[in-house]
């Protein structure tokens, strides 16, 4: 089987003639070497890494879609400010509604893959209650599809390219910090029904739009964690995953994709709302002690319904010496293929976001590679 037959049979629910194996943010093609000072990836450090990726893995490349004639949706009523400061990017945006303002600054870093919000847009219940004073947020244009499809013809059969969207929790709690948004989600559940409803009228038609554009292809929802222990109960996981999440399921489902779930930390307590989605599949599926479920719990109890992505913490690919690590990649491809169910995706749960790749690092996804192949 080539990459891309094999992750697609996957994805089906029929056999393969080894597990795939990604390693999910990289894939080869995602990084590139261009002068940006911000490019983690332009260090020599990444490219044996980069090189393995493309050559060796079943690539899974994320993708957003753009839409044309629809800017994001806070940018029209915003106005944004940007500075250098200290070798630091910052970003500040001020929306202005009815004699207020809401601000919000990130920072970016030169040597760190990831952008810190310093100050978040909604600091309590009087902010949320402005911001729905905003014009309800429009759908517009159609899907720019172009660059998926050109991805695709790019990376051939080696993979496969993934739409990747953030589901309507995940757009109302990251305008706040995170102590801020578990306490209101608690505690202001009307309001913050309201503050989702915003994002479902945007969100709802857009996926609709993209499944009708890409049938066929895998997604991932990512938002879910939000509401996960210990940040919220499982009955306001049903509320704010389960009741947003499944149109979004279904609606990708009947164009014929495939929607995967994105929810790190702990899951044992909301699994069974997980399924409720109807979703296909379900990453990273963390380990004890990031999380709190065995893959083999995971998949004997949900393998009829969910293909499985994951099992390998990011953290011990920078720092368990390789012979350790080798044991829990062959414990995660035991126990993600057992039994006569849905497939099994090796993959981590993220990746190094240091300028500099550790040795260490290269030498345990090189391990990956040389386990998975011997599946063969």
């Amino acid at each position: 089987m080539n990459r891309r037959e094999r992750l697609m049979a996957t994805l089906r629910g029929k056999k393969v003639d080894r597990p795939p194996v990604s390693f999910y943010e990289i894939t080869g093609l995602e990084e590139t070497e261009d002068n940006d000072l911000f490019n983690i990836y332009n260090d020599p450090s990444w490219a044996p890494l980069i090189k393995l990726a493309a050559e060796k893995t079943d690539r899974i490349v994320r993708c957003s879609i753009d839409f044309s004639h629809t800017p994001d949706f806070l940018d029209e009523f915003s106005r944004i400010v940007t500075w250098y400061e200290k070798g630091s990017f910052f970003t500040r945006r001020i929306i202005t509604i009815g004699g207020r303002e809401l601000t919000a600054v990130s920072r970016r870093d030169p040597d760190v893959n990831t952008v810190w919000e310093i100050e978040p847009l909604l600091k309590n219940p009087a902010d949320i209650k402005t911001f729905l004073e905003l014009p309800v947020f429009e759908y517009r244009g159609k899907p720019e599809v172009e660059p998926f499809l050109k991805i695709e013809e790019e990376i051939g059969d080696t993979g496969i390219v993934m739409v990747d969207t953030p589901d309507p929790l995940c757009l109302a709690a990251s305008l706040f910090e995170m102590g801020e948004f578990t306490i209101a989600a608690m505690t202001e559940q009307k309001l913050f029904h309201q503050l989702m409803e915003r994002f479902t009228a945007l969100l709802y038609p857009k996926t609709e739009a993209i499944a009708q554009a890409l049938p066929g292809r895998l997604w991932r929802i990512f938002g879910p964690e939000y509401a996960s222990s210990p940040f919220l109960a499982p009955q306001l996981f049903r509320e704010y995953v389960v009741e947003y999440d499944t149109s979004m399921v279904n609606t990708i489902h009947h164009e014929g994709g495939f929607a995967r779930i994105h929810s790190h930390g702990k899951l044992r307590d909301i699994l069974d709302d997980i399924a409720a989605t109807g979703c296909m599949g379900l990453d990273p599926i963390e380990p004890p002690p990031q999380g709190d479920v065995e893959l083999r719990y995971v998949r004997e109890k949900y393998g009829e319904q969910l293909v499985l992505f994951g099992n390998l913490e990011a953290n011990d690919i920078t720092n368990l010496p390789t012979k350790e690590f080798a044991v829990k990649v062959r414990k995660a491809i035991a126990e993600g293929t057992a039994g006569e169910r849905k497939g099994f995706v090796l993959m981590p749960s993220g990746a190094p976001y240091g300028r500099r790749l550790p040795p260490l690092a290269l030498e345990n996804y090189e391990k990956m590679i040389e386990i998975v192949h011997e599946q063969t």
